[in-house]
């Protein structure tokens, strides 16, 4: 295959989900000889980006201002000058700046979107819908989006899982007793106290409260338990409103926000339980799959990709979505005798590169320039 020019375009690149992806296709993209361009507003994964061989060109694409329209024809001149072959938009804004910067293009790159979300059911979500062929990252995001977007055509979705690297995630891992000893010392959480994680970012729609109510009604049981948050929080009023409940509920010392942190896999392979807690549907459930690959038993709402996922791999960890009563008794259960998490692992980051760099080369016309 000729060498191709893709372009991903995402609002930025400091954490999450699909800022992974990017890097990871990205990479694959280098490997396999490809040139890899990435345009968003920047962020703390620029670095690690264009230290794995891509090129980033910082435009404010996911700037929610009248000034993001000034971006159209400077992304245009960047896919020109660059002879870009496919532009990939991975979020709804970025999307519309590429339908726009690729409309007067003649001839036309090709033109992909990746449903990372299950989106608002509007105008403005259904520009995800109308490129050249459509990824979407899990079954379940793949039927919400044909259920509500009926001018999608089936033929073209491409379902690719997203995956994770087992390498980075080794079945069984844990931390030294040093390093778990210190981690307990920096945040105040005594020796012996089970530790329940919720990672990802801390924002409304990731169940902050769920957790917060789940550890107060386990204190009340007498169960020793330390809810942990581990990420950023997006919204420092939200934190505020989480930490007037806390403080009404009186288990300000049993909840912990470790901030962001570079080390989340070590804090989920030393938890007893890991959660996923979003009020809605997630489109596939990545910290669910990367707790169950270190082995760590998972607790999760089943609905979205993270019903999926513990479908898949760890049924016993299923609870209906906000019942917030199951989800104290299905604790209780785990922390008495957790089920064995089985060592297999049908989500890998490398089956996600490959088909990806599949779909990229079988829609370039051979002898295309690149």
């Amino acid at each position: 295959m000729a060498r191709l020019t893709v372009m991903q375009l995402l609002p930025a690149l400091d954490s999450g989900g699909v800022e992974r992806g990017t890097l990871e296709i990205g990479e694959a993209l280098v490997r396999a000889g490809h040139r890899s361009l990435v345009v968003s507003g920047g962020g703390r994964l620029v670095g690690p980006l264009e230290a794995m061989g891509s090129r980033h060109i910082k435009l404010p694409i996911g700037a929610k201002s009248p000034q993001v329209l000034l971006t159209v024809r400077k992304l245009r001149e960047a896919i020109q000058s660059n002879r870009v072959q496919i532009v990939h938009a991975r979020s709804r804004l970025p999307a519309w700046i590429a339908y726009w910067a690729l409309k007067k293009l003649d001839p036309r790159p090709r033109w992909v979107t990746t449903l990372h979300g299950l989106n608002s059911v509007s105008r403005y979500s259904e520009i995800m819908i109308r490129a050249d062929r459509v990824i979407a990252v899990s079954e379940a995001c793949m039927q919400y989006w044909l259920t509500h977007f009926p001018r999608l055509n089936p033929d073209k979705v491409a379902l690719i899982h997203r995956g994770i690297d087992p390498r980075q995630f080794p079945y069984g891992a844990r931390p030294a007793a040093d390093k778990i000893s210190r981690f307990r010392a920096q945040f105040g959480i005594p020796e012996g106290r089970a530790l329940l994680t919720l990672p990802g970012r801390v924002t409304e729609s990731k169940g902050g409260r769920a957790l917060v109510n789940l550890i107060a009604r386990l204190t009340i049981d007498g169960r020793d338990c330390q809810g942990l948050f581990v990420g950023e929080v997006k919204k420092s009023d939200y934190r505020k409103r989480l930490m007037v409940r806390i403080g009404r509920l009186g288990v300000v010392d049993r909840i912990t926000f470790t901030g962001h942190r570079e080390d989340i896999r070590g804090i989920m392979s030393m938890s007893d339980i890991v959660f996923s807690l979003s009020k809605k549907p997630e489109s596939f459930g990545r910290t669910a799959v990367e707790a169950l690959a270190l082995g760590r038993p998972v607790i999760g709402y089943d609905h979205g990709g993270t019903g999926e996922v513990l479908a898949t791999i760890y049924p016993a960890g299923r609870v209906p979505a906000r019942d917030e009563k199951a989800l104290f008794k299905k604790t209780l259960q785990f922390l008495d005798s957790a089920p064995l998490v089985p060592d297999r692992q049908p989500y890998l980051k490398s089956e996600m590169q490959r088909k990806t760099i599949a779909l990229y080369e079988s829609i370039v016309t051979p002898g295309e320039p690149g």
